[in-house]
């Protein structure tokens, strides 16, 4: 005699327990859409499952997941996509849809038990029936919930089909119990999803505050806007290439889903200290640049140094003198204009910044800041000792104090930073963000950072910045530099160790500087693609 095997009772308070739990795990929203529907089948003994959401604007209830066991029928969310049109809340005439038996039970509130749709009263079946036509499924018992979120708002509904009598094999009505059971399963999810939503969406605000606040900083100048975008592709793309790597110096390395969020989050965040930063240390294009070039006043300076020696040859009575006199005269005035203009030329070259000064070039420019004029009755410096301490500037057009100020912006970051709660999985953001002008050799900044120091994160978002910043064609201070240049520079600081030399190296292998430049470069720019170190 062969004994009859028990099948275990389900415990519906303790499954509830159970899913409840998994469902507060879930953070995956497409995971936990098929978990709500999955689970609430499984309870209820259901074939089929439809769950709805709705709109934010609560005129429509979208078609989230669709399941039929009997038809294998898997659609919605990591699944195949779904692509019906949502159920309307209200028609045309602007009336609540009560045909829709799941758009009256999201309008209502209401739990809708029908033992059998095709002679069910009071809704429109049309649609299911002209399903079941095509794939010759018979749809008979339906169970509509909605879904109540801790606000007791309605946020969708779970339709659940043709509940199966384990014993007879038969669709039969969904039980008293079934509802209770799918009640209490909705009313659980709609808290989950919300949750997951507002987790989501917070996410999402989070990460569009970030980037709305590095775009604002990129366009405190004219020059640098789009700098940081550049920056966040390049790193990205940096660490995708090193995660599909195979074989090499970095097969061992990948990064998780968190940590290339905390990497993308580190890059958009780099440049932030720039916040306080003024736009004309930023921007400066000429050594006497401030919110303007003061070049134009001594070019007015020389003017009036022009005009005061005619205005002392006429009270000379110069002009009056004989012929001879007077062509001696004009002779020394084209000299002392030359002489002038000259002198007016050369503080316009070596403003510009764009070429070396060296000793004779100073010693000149000393020469001339010793010219005097008078203005209102007094006598004043041609050149003042601040133009003067500008234009010895010997390389670029920044100097020692604008420097540590720009430089400063690395500590603004770090300190920036290091006062939000970042979460745990985001909490070496300002140490990565701050870190990008740091050197494998010591002598970056804000911190001097050694080789053993500085995390591959930092190095990378070191080397987009170089990079960014070396092939930009629109920096008022600088000529665009062509890409063969920009990477002879970066291999040479890759040599002493100013940047990670394995890090470039991949970086010139993947050939992502081509990628970039056929995005971002002009065409005369672009003068290499297979670039030898």
């Amino acid at each position: 005699m062969v004994e009859k095997k028990e099948t275990k009772k389900i415990n519906p308070l303790s499954e509830l327990l159970k899913i409840g739990i998994a469902l507060s795990a879930e953070h995956n929203i497409d995971k936990l859409l098929n978990m709500i529907v999955e689970q609430s089948r499984r309870l209820t003994n259901a074939d089929g499952g439809t769950l709805y959401i709705a709109t934010d604007d609560f005129t429509a209830l979208k078609f989230a997941i669709v399941q039929n066991a009997s038809l294998n029928i898997y659609m919605g969310g990591s699944n195949r996509p779904i692509k019906w049109e949502p159920v309307r809340l209200y028609n045309e005439d602007g009336k609540p849809n009560y045909a829709n038996v799941s758009s009256y039970s999201a309008l209502s509130g209401e739990i809708v038990n029908i033992p059998d749709v095709y002679n069910a009263r009071g809704f429109n079946f049309e649609g299911t029936k002209r399903f079941d036509a095509g794939t010759g499924y018979r749809s008979k018992s339906m169970l509509v919930v909605p879904l109540r979120n801790h606000e007791n708002d309605i946020i969708g509904v779970l339709q659940l089909l043709n509940a199966i009598d384990e014993k007879k094999g038969k669709v039969v009505k969904f039980s008293k119990k079934s509802e209770e059971i799918a009640s209490s399963l909705a009313s659980q999810a709609a808290v989950a999803l919300t949750n997951n939503r507002l987790i989501h969406d917070l996410a999402n605000l989070f990460d569009s505050f970030i980037e709305a606040i590095a775009t604002a900083i990129d366009e405190k100048s004219p020059y640098t806007g789009g700098h940081v975008k550049k920056v966040v592709w390049l790193v990205m793309t940096l660490a995708e290439k090193i995660n599909q790597c195979k074989d090499g110096y970095y097969k061992d390395v990948f990064f998780t889903p968190d940590e290339m969020k905390e990497l993308r989050i580190s890059a958009w965040l780099h440049d932030i200290g720039k916040i306080t930063t003024p736009e004309h240390i930023v921007d400066k294009a000429t050594k006497l640049e401030t919110i303007y070039d003061r070049i134009a006043l001594l070019k007015t300076r020389f003017e009036i140094l022009k005009r005061d020696y005619e205005i002392k040859l006429l009270k000379e009575n110069v002009l009056t003198q004989c012929q001879k006199s007077l062509a001696l005269t004009d002779k020394e005035h084209e000299d002392y204009y030359s002489s002038l203009k000259d002198d007016l030329d050369f503080l316009i070259k070596i403003n510009q910044g764009s070429e070396f000064l060296d000793d004779s070039a100073i010693e000149r420019l000393n020469a001339i800041s010793k010219k005097r004029l008078i203005l209102d009755e007094t006598e004043i410096p041609l050149i003042t000792e601040d133009e003067l301490y500008n234009l010895s500037i010997k390389r670029g057009t920044i100097n020692k104090e604008e420097r540590m100020i720009i430089q400063n912006h690395a500590t603004l970051t770090y300190r920036i930073l290091s006062k939000l709660p970042f979460p745990k999985k985001l909490h070496r953001v300002p140490q990565f963000a701050a870190t990008h002008h740091e050197c494998l050799n010591g002598s970056g900044y804000p911190f001097g950072l050694k080789e053993n120091e500085l995390p591959l994160q930092s190095r990378i978002i070191a080397l987009a910045d170089i990079f960014e910043a070396l092939t930009s064609k629109d920096r008022p201070y600088k000529k665009a530099k062509n890409l063969s240049e920009s990477l002879k520079i970066m291999s040479l600081m890759a040599k002493n160790k100013s940047i990670d030399s394995q890090l470039f190296e991949f970086f010139i292998k993947e050939k992502i500087y081509l990628e970039y430049a056929k995005n971002e470069l002009s065409l005369e720019q672009i003068d290499i693609e297979d670039f030898q170190i």
